[in-house]
């Protein structure tokens, strides 16, 4: 069985060899070629490189082209200056002025940082072929929303001025949608939309002004036929019944997040991801803690469930970590889910 074939009969349900293993790599993955942060985000090549020579070195059935936030950023006309060692750092266009008639137009003519992705996509599909899932990626409207604005200033619109914040993510919306049609021509099967500064909403906004917006994209994603996954970082709690209706196909749990509470709340079907500390958990950890965290994971959500940490695998950690992280869990049925 493939990563990918693994990969899609979770996320049908069905019976597997042993649990998939998606760890999202970023800064971990360049500095295991011997490159850094800066090249990873700046070059597709040194990003499929990475995450090849991970997927092949520690056992993984996915490999994926995130590397920061700021594709559709740059897309909207931000400036990006990169780090060697850190996120790159991009300007918000729309820090000190409100006119959504000043952004650019997000287009992979326009943008060469969109480009880059999608190049990433496709070199994956030229190099693996069927062997692994491939992961595109693309802001939510909050996430987008708070990239062009600042975060400070996007929070304070949906207060102050909500109107204007749903015309700007429903600008961000529109940009993801194409931004993700071109990656799944271009070979990517799911599309992973980060929303992190959703969780800093109480129930009320989320559900009145992010949520519907997600949902439309979640809804055109899927329509392309690819599947949809949902990254919040944080403690998302408060979230998850609103998160529940989405109709994603998985979800992404951090940490501070009770699996078994997921579970019950998102049903059957959605297939859960992680959610061992990364920190903690991962890094800091031992071979046999990781193991056992793996097992307990998979026992709270049941099955569908993917191998993962809460979040990024942070630099540093020790290679044998990441190995006992990936090391193949026997799936149990029905019955890890209680």
């Amino acid at each position: 069985m493939t990563g990918k074939e693994r990969y899609l009969r979770t996320l049908r349900g069905e019976p597997v060899d042993f649990i998939a293993r998606t760890p999202i790599l970023m800064q971990y993955a360049a500095e295991h070629i011997g490159s850094n942060y800066g090249a990873f985000a700046a070059d597709h090549r040194v990003l499929v490189e990475a995450n090849l020579a991970c997927a092949r070195d520690f056992g993984m059935d996915q490999v994926s082209c995130i590397s920061d936030p700021y594709r559709e950023t740059e897309g909207f006309g931000a400036e990006i200056t990169y780090v060697r060692d850190g996120v790159p750092r991009a300007s918000a266009p729309l820090a000190a002025r409100r006119d959504l008639d000043g952004l650019r137009a997000p287009s992979l003519e326009t943008s060469p940082r969109m480009r880059d992705r999608v190049d990433a996509v496709t070199r994956y599909r030229e190099t693996v072929g069927e062997a692994y899932s491939i992961l595109g990626w693309i802001e939510g409207p909050a996430a987008e929303a708070a990239d062009l604005r600042t975060p400070v200033n996007f929070l304070t619109d949906v207060l102050d001025d909500p109107a204007y914040a749903c015309e700007l993510m429903d600008r961000c919306v529109e940009a993801g949608i194409r931004f993700a049609r071109d990656q799944v021509a271009a070979g990517a099967d799911t599309i992973g939309i980060g929303d992190a500064i959703a969780s800093q909403l109480s129930p009320r906004l989320y559900e009145a002004y992010v949520l519907p917006r997600e949902a439309v994209m979640v809804q055109a994603i899927q329509a392309m036929g690819a599947k949809v996954k949902l990254h919040i970082c944080g403690k998302i709690n408060h979230l998850l019944k609103g998160i529940a209706g989405l109709g994603v196909d998985i979800l992404d749990v951090d940490h501070m997040v009770d699996l078994a509470r997921v579970r019950s709340l998102v049903g059957p079907r959605v297939v859960i991801a992680g959610n061992i500390d990364p920190v903690g958990g991962v890094c800091q950890g031992s071979p046999e803690s990781i193991r056992a965290a793996v097992r307990r994971c998979y026992e709270q959500a049941g099955y569908p469930f993917l191998v993962n940490a809460g979040c990024e695998i942070p630099s540093g950690t020790p290679p044998e970590n990441l190995r006992a992280l990936c090391e193949p869990v026997a799936y149990a049925g029905a019955a890890a889910n209680g």
